[in-house]
Order: C-alpha cells, then structure tokens, then sequence
C-alpha cells in the first residue's frame, strides 16, 4: 500500500510541475472559459495578475513538498491537504465561470487523489 501512495505523490507532483512550467503558455482543453494561457484563465476567473503567482508559487511548493515526502513522511500531509484545497479553489473557480463539468475533472482527480493521501 505504502508503494501505491508513493506513486500518487509522484502522480501529483508531476501533474502539477506539468501545468505550472512546461504548459503554461499552452492552450489546454482543461483551462477555464476560452483561455488560452494561464494568464489568460485567471482574468476569465476575474482574478487579479498577482493572483497568478502567488497560487502559483503554493503550488509549486506544496507539489516539491509532496514529492519530499518520499524521503521525509513528516511532510505529506500538510502538503497533500494544502494541495487538495488548491485544488478545490480550481474546482470552485470553473463552477463559478460556469464552465462544463469536464473542465473540473483534474482539478477533481487531483483533489481525490490528494484525500487518498491524506488517508492512507
């Protein structure tokens, strides 16, 4: 089991690395509204620019934190809570622009994913 955890963290750490460096200029059938662009989703969720670095810096950080928690336990549930609310934000933020439901689920697959953590 503890092999199965192991493997989430990396799943989500990744999945977040993805996003926030290698895809973030990049269109993305996920991103909210018609964005384009990560910037570009944050002004369709009416979001201030600063928005934009601060979540994210968090989740870069908590993703890093996550992935460290291989070697350091003490670390996984902080970052797998702190994530998951992130994520939930992400969930919240699409149901605000009233986009279709699809668009939520990696936020929703990274949330649940980030519970299993926190839970086992």
């Amino acid at each position: 089991m503890e092999t199965l955890v192991i493997i989430i963290r990396v799943i989500i750490a990744l999945g977040i690395f993805n996003v926030w460096i290698f895809r973030y200029n990049k269109e993305s059938t996920w991103r909210g509204g018609n964005a384009k662009n990560m910037k570009e989703e944050f002004r369709v969720y009416g979001l201030p620019e600063w928005f934009i670095g601060l979540i994210g810096f968090l989740k870069l950080l908590l993703a890093l934190l996550l992935f460290l928690s291989i070697w350091f336990p003490v670390l996984k549930i902080s970052a797998a809570i702190g994530i998951a609310v992130l994520m939930l934000g992400a969930i919240l933020m699409h149901f605000k622009v009233k986009d279709p439901l699809k668009k939520s689920l990696p936020a929703a697959t990274m949330f649940l994913l980030c519970l299993i953590v926190t839970i086992i």
